[in-house]
This record gives structure tokens, sequence and C-alpha cells, in this order.
């Protein structure tokens, strides 16, 4: 318990300063950023506002929108907590996706670096192959999925799940493959001593070796997992998730709205990213020498 206290006050801590301060200067700086288009509203007479301060708040579809605006463009989208359009229950929908998404590309990920490690004629045939491919772009590879849905007919949400999973797979590879080679020689030498057999160096030397590395990559692995989510759900047919709400506050040119989704795609990502990071100390937690 006193572990976890302390890995939650060590990520969460500056987080929430930080978001603090981005309340403090947010209004401010969005009066800054609308100034322009309040000046033209407060010439023209149209609106109930006598300053270029109370135009802008007044904006209705402001670049940058105030807390206010945001708060209440939050409350529209948010309620009633039993709907399905809710921003709550699409933000639960990309979530599952993105943890699909990641736990596919971990198990991926953990056997393609295995193989990298230890065989190097795997290594040179396959390496270019897995950096090449990171060259498609999602927009790309999300239509040819919706074929194959199509054809076989796949529903759910693994279509948008394998696009998450096919961009998280090479952090993870990578890095899993760097952690699994980075075990000191001297280390290795004294297991072939010991006339440890290769699983046993494996277990009890590669992978402690690898786990910090994993987490490392599985941080990076987690933003982009839930951007190709959100990216899929757009361009694959769906009505569920934050990618389907993206694409019709957009049509719908409701700036707020977008604003509100973009943030709450941010704090998921946030989520995500302090979660595993959490995890890191409770798992890794060993490695530190206790006060």
């Amino acid at each position: 318990m006193r572990r976890l206290l302390g890995a939650l006050s060590e990520r969460w801590l500056p987080t929430l300063l930080t978001g603090i301060l981005l309340l403090l200067i947010w209004d401010p700086l969005a009066i800054w950023v609308n100034r322009p288009a309040a000046q033209r509203l407060l010439e023209q007479g149209t609106a109930d506002c006598s300053t270029v301060r109370e135009c802008a708040r007044l904006l209705r579809n402001p670049i940058l929108p105030s807390l206010r605006q945001l708060a209440e463009g939050l409350s529209n989208m948010a309620l009633p907590l039993t709907s399905t359009s809710t921003l709550g229950y699409n933000a639960l929908v990309t979530a599952a996706e993105t943890l699909v998404g990641l736990g596919l590309a971990l198990l991926v990920g953990w056997a393609t670096a295995v193989a990298l490690v230890f065989s190097r004629a795997f290594e040179r045939m396959m390496l270019p192959w897995i950096v090449a491919s990171q060259n498609v772009p999602i927009v790309a590879l999300a239509p040819v999925l919706a074929v194959v849905r199509g054809q076989y007919g796949v529903r759910g949400l693994l279509p948008k799940a394998i696009v998450a999973a096919y961009i998280a797979f090479f952090p993870l590879s990578i890095g899993i493959a760097k952690g699994l080679s980075s075990v000191p020689p001297l280390q290795l030498d004294l297991m072939r001593t010991y006339h440890a057999h290769p699983l046993q160096v494996f277990r009890w030397l590669r992978i402690p070796a690898a786990m910090p590395m994993v987490f490392t990559s599985l941080k990076v692995a987690a933003a982009m997992a839930l951007v190709g989510a959100i990216v899929a759900e757009i361009s694959i047919v769906s009505f569920a998730g934050l990618g389907p709400m993206l694409l019709s506050r957009s049509y719908y040119g409701d700036l707020v709205g977008l604003w509100v989704i973009m943030l709450a795609a941010a704090a998921l990502g946030i989520l995500l990213v302090q979660g595993i990071g959490l995890l890191e100390n409770l798992w890794t937690g060993w490695r530190r020498p206790t006060p």
C-alpha cells in the first residue's frame, strides 16, 4: 500500500499541477486567440457585449473556447449518462479498442522481439520489412480492413483494434528486443558458468532486464494505439467511439464540440500512459533501493 501511494503521488502530482497551471492561463489565452473575431463582433454591434473580452466569450464558434464554453459543451455531450451517444460511452468504446489493440501488439511484439534477439537470420531478413510496414498510411490500411470485414463478417471493435495494434506493434517489438539484448555480458557469462539452460537465462536474466524498456515502449505504444483507434473509427464505418463524434462535429462545424472531444481524447491518453507508469512502479519497484 505504501508503494502504491508513493507511485500515485509520483505519477499524478506533476500532472495535476500542470493541469492547474493550464486552467489558470486558458481563459486569457482564449481571449488573445479570439481577439480579431471578437473585435469584428464588437464593431458590428450585433451582440450584447461592450468590450473585446466580453465579445470573445460570446463567439458562437471560437478558435479556442473559454472554460465556460468548454464546460457547457461537456455538459451537453456527457448527459444523460445512460445514453449511448454521450461522450463517456464513446470514450469507453475507444478505450476498449485501444486496450485490445495494445494487447495484440504486445503479444506479437514479444514474439517478434524474441525472434530478433535469438535469430540473426530472422533479424536480417525481417527487420527491414518491419520498418517498411510502418510507412503504410493508416487511412490506406483501414479501407482494406473494411473490405475484409465485409467479406468475412467480422464485426465489433476487432477491425479498429487491429489498426491500433498495427501502429503500436513497431515500438513494442523494437523496444522489447532492445531490452532483451541489454543484459550485461558478465551476467551472461556467469549463467553459462552455472550451465544454465537457455530458458532459465531467458526467464531469470533477460526478462527482468527487459522490463523497464517494455514499460517505456508500452507508454509510447499506448499513445500511438489511441491515435490509431480514432483514425480507424473515422476510416471504417463506425457508429460509436470518439472518431465518429469528431466526424459528426466537424460536419456541423461545431468547434466547441471538437475541442471537448479532443480534450477527452487527450485525457484518455494521459490515463493510459499514467496507468502503465503505475504498473511499472509496482512491477519494477524491486529495482529501486528502499529508503
